[in-house]
Order: C-alpha cells, then sequence, then structure tokens
C-alpha cells in the first residue's frame, strides 16, 4: 500500500497567472483571473511523488456564503489529462520529481466573485484535505465564449484595462471635457466592488440566487445601476441638485472614483455626498471595469426626463415668455450614462452588443431607483416593449417638447418642436483623447424614412419643423464668453414673408443648473413693437454683465438664454432658447524633473484669477492612477487678487510606469469645478 501523499507546500503562481489574465496592475499580492482561461498552480509534495494512476487528486472551488453545485457556486473536478472548456477541470501542466504543475480552467459562464479553492488527495481510498487558499475570478472580455467578449483589442485596453477618461459636459453649442480617474486597479477597489454586490438588497434578501446568478453581466450592471445611488439601498452616492453642498463634497470637486469608493468602504457603506449625473457614470463605469465588464461613459445633450411616458417634455410659459418654475418634466443640458458591451441571450436576437445603464436615480424600474441594460440597438429601432426601460432611454433622445404659453384668457397655446433632443451623443474615442459621436447608434438621420418608421413602431408623432417661410427668431453668441467678464448675445430674427410684420420680442437670460432647472435672471429686455419689413433680418443685443451673473451663476456655469416672438395680428408664437457656457481659465500642469517609476516627482500647478474680486479659500486637488497615493490635496493660505495668478507644488512618487494621467481640480468660494490635466510618461525604475 502506497503511503498517503502530503502537500508540503503550493504556488497559486499570482504573478504569472495574473499577468496573463491582464490583472497584474492591481499587484501580484493575491490570484485574479478572468474566467475561461487556464490559470496554473504549483503543487510541491513531501515524502514521495504524485503516481499517476495510484493518488487521485480533486479540486473543489466554492464562492459565496452558501455554495451548491446546482446553482452554479460550487464545483468539484478531478486531476485530467485534459482541460474542458464548458466546466471547471484540471489537467497536469508538467511533473518534476515531487513538484507537480496543474492548470485549472473555469467556464465562460462561471459565477464571479471570491472563491475558495481546496484539494483532496487520495491514495487507496484515504487521504488528506488541503485548503489552497482564494482567488477572484472576473469577467472574461478575451474568451470568445464569454458573454462580454469584445474582438477588438484596442477596444478591450480602452474599456476595461485603461484607468483614466474624459467625460463631456458643456451644451450641445459648446461640448467640453473634463479628465476623469477610473482607477480601477487602485489599492482597496476591486474588493469595494466585490463588497459591493455583497450588499445589494437582492443578495441580502437571499444569497444562494444573488450568487448563482453572478455568471450573467446583465445581472451584475442591474445590480451596479441600482447601487451606485443610494436611493434604495446602502448606495454609494446621494444625488443632490440644488447647489447646497457645504455638508458633502460638490459634485464638480471630484476629480475621480477612488476616493468615492474609499470613502464609501471606510465609513461603514454609508453614502457619499453628493454626486452629479457624470458622478454616477464615473464610480458605474470604475465598478464594471474591475469587474471585466467592457464600460464607457457617454453624454447625451438636450437630454429629455420623461416623467410620464409620453414622449413630450411640457414646459410652462408666463404671459411674459418666460419659463415657469416646477416644471418636473425637464431638458437636461447634458446627461451622462454608462454603456457596457455584453450579449443579450434574455432578448431575441440582434440586441447584443452595447447596452445603455444610467445609474442616476431618475426614475424607478421594477420598483427600484435603476436603468438598464437598455440594448442602444432597440432604442435606434423603436423597440419600446424590450426589457430593460427602453421607453425611457428611447424619451431621453427622442421625446418631443411642447411650450405652453398663458395668455391674457388664461388658456394656454401650445407650440411643440421635434428635434431638439438627442443631440451630439459623446464619448471618449479608443486610444486618444478626442470625442467619438455615436449619435448614430441611437438615431436614424433626422426627417429619413427610417426614422419616420421607427416612430410609427414607437406610436410617436414627431411633429415636423415649419417651412422657412414666416417669422424666425434665432439666438448668437458672442466670443469671449469668459468667467468675470460681461458679455452680448444676440436675437436674429428674419420676416421671410412679403408683408410687414408688427411683433413683440421677450428676450432673457437666467442662469441655469445642468438638468435644466433654472435660477435668477441675469438680463432681460422686452420690445413690445418690433416692426419687421418684408424680408427684413434684425438684431437685437442683450448686454450679460458680470455684476448679474456673478453671484447667481451655478457651478454648472450655465445661462440660459430664451427669445420669444409673438405676431400681434395673429398671435403666432416664434420661440428659441440656446443654452450658454461661461468659461472658467485653464489650469496650468508643469513636470519639473525627470519623471522616473519611485522617485520623487513635483507638479507645478498655476491658475489665474479672472475675476474682479479676490479668491479666498483656494485649493487644489490631485490624483492619477499609477501616480499618487490617493488625493493629494495642496491649501492656499492667503487670498489671490485679481489677475494674480494661484500657484502649488506638489510633490508624489509614481507607483507604476508607462503612460498616466495626472487629474486637478481647482475650489475655491467664486471659482468652483476647474478642472485640468496633463499626460505623464513615467519611465521604468533603472535596475
Amino acid at each position: 500500500m502506497a503511503e498517503d501523499l502530503q502537500l508540503e507546500t503550493w504556488d497559486l503562481e499570482c504573478e504569472r497567472n495574473n499577468r496573463e489574465h491582464r490583472t497584474s496592475e492591481n499587484g501580484n499580492e493575491r490570484l485574479i483571473v478572468r474566467r475561461g482561461q487556464p490559470f496554473t498552480i504549483t503543487l510541491h509534495f513531501s515524502g514521495r511523488e504524485y503516481q499517476e494512476g495510484v493518488d487521485q487528486l480533486t479540486f473543489h472551488v466554492e464562492t459565496g456564503p452558501c455554495p451548491i453545485e446546482t446553482s452554479g457556486t460550487r464545483s468539484l473536478f478531478l486531476l485530467s489529462c485534459s482541460l474542458e472548456e464548458s466546466v471547471w477541470s484540471s489537467a497536469v501542466e508538467c511533473h518534476e520529481g515531487t513538484s507537480l504543475t496543474v492548470s485549472i480552467s473555469s467556464p465562460p459562464d462561471a459565477r464571479i466573485g471570491r472563491y475558495r479553492l481546496t484539494m483532496d488527495a487520495a491514495t487507496d481510498h484515504q487521504g488528506s484535505s488541503f485548503s489552497l487558499g482564494e482567488f477572484v475570478l472576473l469577467f472574461n472580455p478575451w474568451c470568445p465564449a464569454d458573454s462580454v467578449f469584445l474582438e477588438s483589442e484596442e477596444q478591450r485596453v480602452e474599456y476595461v484595462l485603461t484607468q483614466y477618461g474624459q467625460i463631456y459636459q458643456g451644451s450641445k453649442d459648446y461640448i467640453y471635457s473634463i479628465p476623469w480617474n477610473f482607477g480601477q486597479f487602485e489599492d482597496e477597489i476591486l474588493d469595494i466592488c466585490l463588497q459591493l454586490l455583497d450588499t445589494n438588497p437582492k443578495f441580502l434578501r437571499n444569497q444562494d440566487k444573488d450568487c448563482s446568478r453572478r455568471n450573467s453581466p446583465v445581472y451584475i450592471s442591474r445590480v451596479v445601476s441600482a447601487m451606485v445611488n443610494c436611493n434604495d439601498d446602502q448606495g454609494i452616492l446621494f444625488g443632490r441638485w440644488d447647489n447646497q453642498y457645504d455638508d458633502g463634497v460638490s459634485p464638480m470637486a471630484w476629480n475621480g472614483s477612488v476616493d468615492i469608493l474609499q470613502r464609501w468602504q471606510k465609513y461603514g457603506c454609508q453614502p457619499v455626498r453628493y454626486g452629479q449625473c457624470w458622478v454616477f457614470a464615473a464610480v458605474a463605469c470604475t465598478v464594471l471595469r474591475s469587474l471585466g465588464i467592457p464600460t464607457r461613459v457617454v453624454t447625451n445633450y438636450n437630454s429629455a426626463h420623461d416623467t410620464n411616458g409620453n414622449l413630450v417634455i411640457e414646459q410652462y410659459l408666463d404671459e411674459n415668455g418666460k419659463l415657469q418654475q416646477g416644471n418636473r418634466e425637464l431638458i437636461w443640458n447634458y446627461h451622462c450614462w454608462n454603456e457596457c458591451w455584453m450579449t443579450r441571450p434574455d432578448l431575441p436576437g440582434g440586441y447584443d452588443g452595447w447596452q445603455a445603464l444610467d445609474p442616476t436615480p431618475q426614475e424607478k424600474s421594477e420598483g427600484v431607483y435603476c436603468c438598464g441594460p437598455t440594448p442602444v440597438r432597440a432604442v435606434k429601432e423603436g423597440d419600446l416593449k424590450l426589457k430593460y426601460d427602453v421607453k425611457f432611454v428611447f424619451a431621453e433622445v427622442n421625446a418631443d417638447v411642447a411650450y405652453l404659453m398663458l395668455q391674457s384668457d388664461m388658456s394656454r397655446k401650445r407650440t411643440t418642436y421635434s428635434s431638439l433632443v438627442g443631440k451630439h451623443i459623446s464619448t471618449k474615442s479608443v486610444g486618444r483623447d478626442a470625442k467619438e459621436d455615436i449619435t448614430h447608434n441611437y438615431k436614424y438621420p433626422e426627417d429619413s424614412e427610417e426614422e419616420r418608421s421607427v416612430f410609427e413602431k414607437a406610436k410617436h408623432q414627431k411633429v415636423y419643423p415649419p417651412s422657412e417661410e414666416g417669422l424666425k427668431v434665432k439666438i448668437k453668441a458672442s466670443e469671449g464668453m469668459n468667467n468675470g467678464c460681461d458679455f452680448d448675445v444676440f436675437a436674429v430674427i428674419n420676416n421671410n414673408t412679403d408683408t410687414e410684420r408688427r411683433c413683440r420680442l421677450m428676450f432673457g437670460a437666467r442662469t441655469l443648473t445642468y438638468n435644466g432647472t433654472l435660477g435668477p435672471e441675469c438680463g432681460s429686455k422686452d420690445l413690445l413693437n418690433v416692426n419687421l419689413e418684408p424680408y427684413a433680418e434684425r438684431v437685437v443685443p442683450l448686454r450679460i454683465l458680470y455684476e448679474k451673473y456673478g453671484d447667481c451663476l451655478t457651478q454648472d456655469n450655465m445661462i440660459k438664454v430664451m427669445a420669444l416672438l409673438k405676431e400681434h395680428e395673429t398671435n403666432e408664437i416664434v420661440l428659441e432658447s440656446r443654452n450658454i457656457y461661461v468659461k472658467n481659465p485653464d489650469i496650468k500642469v508643469r513636470i519639473l524633473g525627470e519623471p522616473v517609476q519611485k522617485r520623487r516627482l513635483v507638479a507645478e500647478l498655476t491658475l489665474k484669477n479672472p475675476l474682479p474680486t479676490p479668491l479666498n479659500g483656494c485649493l487644489f486637488a490631485v490624483e492619477g492612477a499609477g501616480l499618487t497615493e490617493g488625493q493629494k490635496i495642496q491649501e492656499l493660505d492667503s487670498p489671490v487678487g485679481p489677475g494674480e495668478d494661484a500657484k502649488v507644488r506638489v510633490e508624489f512618487v509614481p507607483r507604476q510606469s508607462g503612460l498616466r494621467k495626472l487629474v486637478v481640480d481647482f475650489e475655491s468660494d467664486k471659482l468652483k469645478g476647474v478642472k485640468g490635466y496633463r499626460n505623464v510618461i513615467i519611465a521604468p525604475l533603472r535596475k
């Protein structure tokens, strides 16, 4: 009788496996692998070597608090001569003396999460059990059989491995981007993302059922959409849009997701204050990339928030043409959500690929504040009944806008416009800091036969714009609309008829938050008698003064300008609005010295005060994946006068080599949420 096989030591080969599974940026202290791809462990026996046909080795993998084979959360598999692709399996890779190298492969639809690995060694029906430790299993976009498989290597790098990005803000007429540090491989982030899954209400209600569904990116992404906001659960972020952020952090002040996720964990899963749409979407992007699901942040300009599902956003005007407060249905200046790449086996064919996912709490979906995953193809084709939330996303990019103006007899005159919402849907380009317009993924060209067919299917009666004849009004902006300056906007009025028209022009400006909420007035004109000769054009200027907008400009730096032309004879109303971005100054980032891994580096940060008043409480916040340990904050001791420079130097030690992005935020009492960044190439440490 052969003596029992005794395991002396073992090696999970973390460095090799993590490198081959593209998880080494998480570190090599533990095993982190992707499903559907083999990994290797080495076993060292004492006394005698492993003998095929005499010794039987059985591996056990378990995930979750109550692992069950029928739920896919527990599996037993014998050491064999070859691997199988569709189930957990193991095979001998190399046998040298008392050392045995074993390949272990998970199925491409395995449940993701933390696993415990044990091995039973049996000889002549007697044996021992050995705990080999834990590993983490992630989704695998490199595996063709995985439901998140993405064919392009460039896209896999961008949407799974890249730790920084650009998020687009502003307005449809002035698009700009802010840098963001996703940091999905930074310290503690993967553990926090796994903790997030174990904090979701579905897990707390039924741990076995929740863990058994963690093989599906559809399920995981929907859970993440709900858990990034805190409206129904112990989610990550508290949303706020009223410009009152003194008991937390302004949404504008965040540079990245790492600090937010670490705060959520540090304070016992209490929501972090505060977030708005781009913060929700950016944090969700970090979580999903960390788990291995290809994800990007997209921005929709003039995004409709349709609360009653009728595909019409109603805006109420008083008798002077001014928008009234309290409209629950709003046109967001822009709105950010995510797109995740996955198959949709739960739907008919044709809806695989990009899925819209929105963690910002707007409306409930199946009783929970979440949205998606919504097949982008279903939005384009008008298939409103498919899962999940296609009708809501369809409205965000296609709804009509109806203006209802109060008349002297207290009735309301309705003027409806199509083609105002769903403009310039944008995301960061693959491999470079440039914008990619993806509107064509969501919509067919305007006025095309395909668009008409989609609207007919969606039972959406589009109101097509009137002909070029009649009265027209457009708003034009001047150059140099910089924070701290006075500037002009213009109403350009055209009479495209052969008769004289006598009109009233109501022309005004109000500060605005990006989600469409109006602030105080900062300029207005009411011209009761505007006479327009046949085929004539008239330009009416409106001066916007800093002394009027400076104290009421929100951190979004937006002003809404609206011109309403009403003809006296027919009561015909022509309306035009435009959202104007008031530009903040740039932050200059200068790197001093040669950037080398694990060597001290200094960045000099400079911002010139553009305002006619001093800036108090100035501080710069800096972070970057692989560059800084968390967020570094540098405060200025004294006020910065008009035209003077706010300047600091920040020291840090880069931990990783390669291309890195240093992200900077500037805050003060009167100038907030100013962003800047600098790409830094870190040379590897010379040995």
